[in-house]
């Protein structure tokens, strides 16, 4: 006998007991960016592999490491989407979004795909939120960008957020910055003592060294320059208004010096938000600038800035914190018949019900009265309604509440009206 198949690794169902908490997170979202004046985009989950070569940068982990890529029937080579910010800037371009005044807000959220280690708060195909604001350069927009994003955690209940901050310059002032940092590790023993990784980064793109969380890495660049000592002055303004900014509108901000982000689009604005326990390292988003992106990828000037968050991390953190996460939805009413002649009364009457509104439920196995009211309790329902010979001759119902354990007959042509009734009372 074969084995049954399984989800791959890397992979996990989001069973009932648990997606519920997705949809509360996404209608928070939904809340904020309506707020915010956020239209939602819904994007491919594949594209052509060259717009993340080109976007995301080749020396990055994502690009050489992690992506899901394959030839199409047309010998294209496709990607499973690892990230939405290129995703979003291409269809600015394509649909010519700069007709429309700017800026541009656009966000959206579904599955991204990495071949990572599988861990807790990590898989290889996980959910993302993505914002977007484009068509700008003001540091306002970017202290926006990071306040929506702050709001977001503010309304889900996560508390003692931090935002980290850091500036990576433009490629005006960046040459400087990565001389600096080659100078550092050519001197003394910090070359050698680079992961094999970092070492392939040295010549490419140094500024990736300082993104290593592997432990020898992080102690050498501990002490390394801080780009902030090499930002031109448009840069350094920039810095200065954002943080300015985050000081007036009250957000707890620390300068991180080694935050470069993991992709090679950003420019100037690079941040993280952290959210638990004051010292924890609990990193639940992660934004930034990116000016240089649109020509990346072929097109003209676009400035930009966005963050984007994962599901699976804000769901663990918030539940970490014990923080409200929505409610479970469940049946309200259970339909209950004394015999299984009489089901099709439940299914009208059920019928009824769910055109009201009212969550209900009935038994469609032919289960004896007794394992049906067992049925009703596990369910959660608040009611139950009892359909015997006796109610189907006189046009009533029984209903008993299941935490009173009161029963009353109502006329059957009520059921619905009052049922609503009596769920508002309990509700209250």
């Amino acid at each position: 006998m074969e084995s049954a198949i399984k989800a791959p690794r890397g992979t996990r169902d989001v069973l009932g007991d648990e997606s519920w908490k997705w949809t509360h997170v996404l209608n928070v979202c939904r809340g904020v960016a309506g707020d915010f004046g956020f239209s939602e985009v819904l994007l491919p989950i594949f594209e052509h592999t060259e717009l993340f070569c080109r976007g995301i940068g080749d020396t990055t982990d994502v690009v050489e490491k992690e992506m899901y890529t394959f030839i199409d029937k047309g010998d294209r080579s496709m990607t499973l989407r690892p990230e939405l910010t290129a995703s979003m800037v291409r269809s600015y371009l394509e649909h010519d979004m700069r007709r429309a005044p700017q800026p541009v807000k656009l966000w959206s959220a579904g599955p991204m795909f990495r071949y990572e280690r599988p861990q807790k708060g990590r898989y290889r195909q996980f959910w993302q939120i993505d914002f977007e604001i484009l068509g700008v350069s003001s540091p306002m927009a970017d202290l926006e960008t990071i306040d929506t994003s702050m709001e977001i955690y503010r309304r889900l209940g996560l508390t003692n957020l931090q935002v980290l901050i850091n500036s990576v310059g433009c490629p005006k002032c960046r040459p400087a910055y990565r001389d600096a940092l080659k100078r550092f590790f050519e001197s003394g023993p910090g070359l050698e003592a680079l992961c094999e990784t970092c070492r392939g980064r040295f010549d490419r793109n140094p500024l990736r060294i300082l993104d290593c969380k592997k432990p020898e890495c992080r102690e050498i660049t501990e002490s390394a320059p801080a780009i902030l000592d090499s930002l031109c002055c448009e840069c350094a303004a920039h810095f200065e208004d954002v943080t300015r900014g985050l000081s007036r509108i009250g957000a707890d901000a620390r300068l991180d010096k080694r935050l470069v982000r993991g992709l090679d689009y950003y420019t100037k604005t690079a941040y993280e938000i952290l959210a638990g326990e004051l010292g924890s390292q609990n990193a639940v988003c992660g934004g930034g600038r990116y000016d240089n992106l649109a020509e990346a990828i072929g097109g003209p000037s676009v400035p930009g800035v966005g963050f984007a968050s994962g599901i699976e991390r804000i769901v663990i953190t918030l539940e970490g914190q014990g923080a409200f996460l929505g409610d479970k939805p469940r049946v309200d009413v259970y339909v209950v018949t004394a015999s299984s002649s009489l089901a099709l009364e439940a299914s009208a009457l059920a019928h009824e019900l769910r055109s009201s509104g009212i969550p209900s439920d009935t038994d469609y196995a032919g289960r004896g009265m007794k394992a049906q009211m067992k049925q009703a309790a596990a369910s959660g329902a608040g009611f139950v309604c009892i359909i015997g010979e006796d109610e189907a001759a006189s046009g009533t119902v029984s209903v008993k509440n299941m935490s009173s354990g009161e029963q009353r007959s109502i006329p059957r042509d009520e059921a619905a009206s009052k049922l609503a009734l009596w769920r508002e009372e309990r509700n209250r």
